[in-house]
């Protein structure tokens, strides 16, 4: 069964930084992609960092060269740092495969506000 597990949200002060973390089961997790996908409030749910097999990573535009993901194969988990947070990444933070999606997690809400 896949299963999917967000966790590290919380309230943070603009500028500070947070570490979530995605547990996945249910899949080898190794030989599988994985991304973290964002939804804001009244928007759509966005891609936001892509981790490859091979260990590639890819961003969008609006958190290149603040956010980091990376992967732990032994512990099946991924993981997103999010430094110099802003406002407008507050949002529930997701994770889940790619491209072939799995069920989705209950996601960790991230809120940055002063």
């Amino acid at each position: 069964q896949v299963q999917l597990v967000e966790s590290g949200g919380g309230l943070v002060q603009p500028g500070g930084s947070l570490r979530l973390s995605c547990a996945a089961s249910g899949r080898i997790f190794s030989m599988n992609h994985m991304r973290w996908y964002r939804q804001a409030p009244g928007k759509q749910r966005e891609s936001v960092a892509t981790i490859f097999g091979g260990g590639s990573t890819s961003y969008s535009d609006s958190v290149k060269g603040r956010f980091t993901i990376s992967r732990d194969n032994a512990k099946s988990t991924v993981y997103l740092q999010m430094n110099s947070l802003k406002p407008e990444d507050t949002a529930v933070y997701y994770c889940n495969y790619y491209p072939n999606l799995g069920p989705w997690g209950q996601g960790t809400q991230v809120t940055v506000s002063s």
